[in-house]
């Protein structure tokens, strides 16, 4: 299947291409300028690409982690994902390696997704802050706000069916809401017309592995409504 720059690309030739014929044709034909209307060409909608978006986000400086971070952690997966897994923040080994979730928890996750018989290549994955906090300190308010623009415009450019928010700051950030995450999980919400389900995050759950149980719920509510949601 083509991606959306793919796409765009094929439509503009094509219509080049008509175009083209059209003059030949008008040429054939002996009409002149002013004998006929020149075709109306098809508005097209460019939208974001994520290439676009990381490139405006640069060796950003908008915020405070700038000072202590490695590498920015932009995101990583299928552009045409079904699926978005969204994190807190990146930790020591997706700072040094500049990819999401590639830790132990990161390891967690994918062992998730492999149970919900998909790979990591089918999603994306993203956080809500795309510079480590130092010492994996919670984010602060004003460095969310300097980030959180981009994570939506990255979430609108996908356009998946569903998000998956990991942990408190994720599911709160997301869904405007300051109910903690175990009151949260468990049911879907709503992001822009795109349903989320909040669950706990990985590292909570190398913690405290009995919860991997009720994260287990969470993912096959997800899976269920993704096969809902699959076009008949």
């Amino acid at each position: 299947m083509m991606n959306r720059p793919d796409t765009l690309a094929a439509m503009f030739l094509e219509l080049v291409r008509d175009i083209k014929e059209e003059f030949a044709y008008q040429s054939a034909m002996g009409m002149t300028e002013t004998e006929s209307e020149p075709p109306m060409l098809p508005r097209i909608n460019f939208t974001t690409t994520l290439t676009s978006i990381r490139a405006e986000i640069g060796d950003c400086r908008r915020c405070k982690l700038h000072l202590k971070r490695k590498n920015i952690v932009f995101g990583a997966g299928n552009v045409d994902a079904r699926l978005v897994f969204v994190g807190e923040g990146p930790g020591e080994d997706e700072d040094i390696e500049g990819l999401p979730f590639v830790g132990r928890a990161g390891q967690l996750l994918t062992k998730i997704i492999e149970a919900m018989d998909m790979k990591r290549s089918d999603v994306y994955i993203a956080n809500i802050v795309k510079c480590r906090p130092p010492n994996n300190r919670n984010p602060e308010p004003d460095e969310i706000d300097s980030c959180i623009p981009f994570l939506k415009r990255q979430l609108e450019a996908i356009s998946p069916l569903l998000i998956v928010a990991l942990g408190t700051f994720a599911a709160q950030t997301l869904l405007g809401s300051r109910e903690r995450i175990s009151q949260m999980r468990g049911r879907f919400h709503s992001y822009n017309g795109i349903k989320v389900m909040p669950t706990f995050h990985p590292s909570y759950l190398l913690r405290n592995p009995d919860e991997k149980r009720v994260v287990w719920e969470d993912m096959k509510m997800v899976m269920e409504e993704l096969k809902k949601m699959e076009p008949k």
